[in-house]
C-alpha cells in the first residue's frame, strides 16, 4: 500500500512539474558558471541586479495582474548558472534569474534588463507560440521573444525614472543611432531606442562567449539567411543582434496590443504602412505574405509558362 501511495505521490509530482512548464533558457543549455565571489565576476553587483527587477516587477506586475495572473521574479543571486529561463505555473508568471548570468562580465545593467524582457517576452509576446513545452502552447518563440524586449518592455523601463541611474556603459553604434534618430522625432524615444541598442550589443558578447566566436556581429552586418519555415529556437548571434534593432526601431506604440494568435498586430510589417522595424527574416517565416506587402499592394498574379501548359495539357 506505501508503495502503490509512493507512486501516485511521484505521478502526481510529474504532472504538477508538466505544469510548471519550463522555457529552455536566454541561452542554449551550457555549462558555463559563474559563483558568487569568483574572479570571473565581473558583472553586475547584487545590489543592480535587484534594482532591475524591481523596476520590472513594478512595471509589470500590474499588467499580468490584469490577465488574470501573478508575476512572479525569482531572484536566484546565489546560483551561479549563466542563464535565464520563464515558467508558467498555474496562473503564475514565473521568471528565473540567476547570479551567474548577471556576474558575466559581457552583462551592464541594460543588458540584464534586456535579458528580464526577453523571459517576460515569453509570457507577453504574442504569436508566434511554440507548441511542446510541456505539451504548453502559453510561450512565445526564442526570436518573438527577443522582439518583444526591444519592441514593448525595454521602452518601459527606459522610460521609468528608477532606471536613469542603471550603469550602462556599452558600445556606442553610429549605425544603431542613425537609425533611431531615423526612427523616432522625439529626443527621449530616440534615447530609449539607443540604450536598447546598447543592450542588444551587451549580451551579444554574451553569446559571443558562449559560442567561443571570433567574429563580432555588428548593425550594419545584418544576417542575409531567409528561412523557409519559422525557426523556433535560439537564432544565431547576428540574428538575434539584428532583432534588437528592429525592435528597437519599429514605432508601434508600446499601447498596441499584441496577440496570442496573429503576429502581426502591435508589430511592424509593411501592410501596417511601416517602413521599418520588420522581424527579421532569419528566424521569422511570416504566416501571411501580406504581412510583407505594402497598404492596397496586390500580389502578383501567375503565369504560367510553357512548361506549365504543356503539363496541364497532358502532353508529357
Amino acid at each position: 500500500m506505501k508503495i502503490l501511495i509512493s507512486i501516485l505521490a511521484a505521478g502526481l509530482l510529474g504532472a504538477a512539474n508538466a505544469a510548471a512548464s519550463d522555457c529552455p533558457g536566454f541561452l542554449p543549455e551550457n555549462d558555463m558558471r559563474i559563483p558568487v565571489n569568483s574572479p570571473q565576476s565581473k558583472g553586475i553587483g547584487q545590489a543592480e541586479f535587484n534594482k532591475v527587477l524591481d523596476t520590472i516587477q513594478r512595471i509589470y506586475g500590474p499588467v499580468v495582474q490584469q490577465r488574470g495572473g501573478k508575476l512572479v521574479i525569482k531572484r536566484l543571486w546565489d546560483n551561479a548558472t549563466v542563464n535565464a529561463s520563464a515558467m508558467q505555473n498555474g496562473s503564475n508568471y514565473i521568471l528565473n534569474m540567476y547570479g551567474g548570468l548577471a556576474r558575466h562580465e559581457a552583462v551592464t545593467m541594460d543588458g540584464f534588463a534586456l535579458v528580464v524582457c526577453h523571459e517576460l517576452g515569453h509570457h507577453l509576446g504574442g504569436a508566434p507560440k511554440k507548441e511542446g513545452y510541456y505539451g504548453s502552447d502559453w510561450a512565445s518563440i526564442e526570436g518573438q521573444a527577443d522582439y518583444y524586449a526591444g519592441l514593448k518592455c525595454l521602452r518601459q523601463v527606459f522610460a521609468d525614472p528608477a532606471s536613469k541611474d542603471f550603469a550602462r556603459a556599452g558600445d556606442d553604434d553610429a549605425e544603431a543611432a542613425k537609425a533611431c534618430q531615423a526612427a523616432f522625432k522625439s529626443v527621449d524615444e530616440q534615447g530609449y531606442c539607443i540604450r536598447s541598442t546598447r543592450a542588444g550589443k551587451s549580451v551579444a558578447k554574451l553569446f559571443m562567449a558562449l559560442h567561443n566566436e571570433a567574429t563580432a556581429p555588428r548593425y550594419d552586418t545584418p544576417d542575409t539567411h531567409v528561412v523557409t519555415a519559422m525557426f523556433t529556437e535560439h537564432p544565431a548571434t547576428q540574428c538575434r543582434l539584428d532583432t534588437y534593432l528592429q525592435g528597437a526601431i519599429c514605432r508601434q506604440p508600446v499601447s498596441a496590443a499584441l496577440s496570442d494568435d496573429d503576429p502581426a498586430p502591435g508589430t511592424c510589417t509593411r501592410s501596417g504602412g511601416f517602413t521599418t522595424g520588420f522581424r527579421p527574416l532569419c528566424w521569422y517565416k511570416p504566416e501571411n505574405s501580406a504581412e510583407l506587402m505594402l497598404p492596397g499592394e496586390q500580389a502578383p498574379s501567375f503565369r504560367p509558362g510553357p512548361a506549365f501548359e504543356t503539363l496541364q495539357n497532358g502532353a508529357w
